[in-house]
């Protein structure tokens, strides 16, 4: 009942906040929840749902390269814009901080549970997009990383 009671105050808070991603998260799962087929799916979605997430926007991403928008012509030109180098080497960085972070998500329940509220709160309030727990993992890991090195 609880988290039936969790979910309608999140929801309620998405609808406040206008957020459709984050209204249709939550009423997703509270179907599936009130239908039962979330005893059998939460823990496969749970368990895979990161990485489905992760290549639905990948493939997002790569959409204009199959359309033809970008092309050689065009990477050849980004190679020499500074911003295009920023952007290369940003990416670059925040895939490596994921990756971390992942694990991380993966190892620690009760740090999963503080980026999730953390993400759902962004997402709900600022209008923040719900790749958050994955990158805040991995920045929540380089800073446990840094706190750790210190305190040593």
């Amino acid at each position: 009942m609880q988290s039936y009671l969790f979910l309608i105050a999140l929801l309620l808070i998405a609808l406040l906040a206008k957020n459709q991603s984050l209204i249709i998260a939550i009423a997703v799962l509270l179907v599936l929840k009130f239908t039962g087929l979330g005893d059998k799916l939460f823990p496969i979605v749970s368990q895979k749902g990161i990485n489905w997430g992760v290549t639905i926007i990948t493939i997002a991403v790569l959409v204009p390269i199959a359309t033809g928008e970008i092309g050689l012509k065009q990477m050849q030109e980004a190679v020499k814009s500074s911003f295009a180098w920023i952007a290369l080497f940003s990416g670059i960085f925040v895939a490596l901080i994921a990756s971390k972070g992942l694990i991380l998500l993966q190892n620690d329940p009760h740090i999963t549970a503080a980026l999730v509220i953390g993400t759902i709160l962004a997402v709900a309030l600022f209008n923040g997009v719900a790749v958050g727990p994955l990158i805040a993992a991995g920045i929540a890991y380089v800073a446990m990383k840094i706190v750790e090195y210190f305190n040593s």
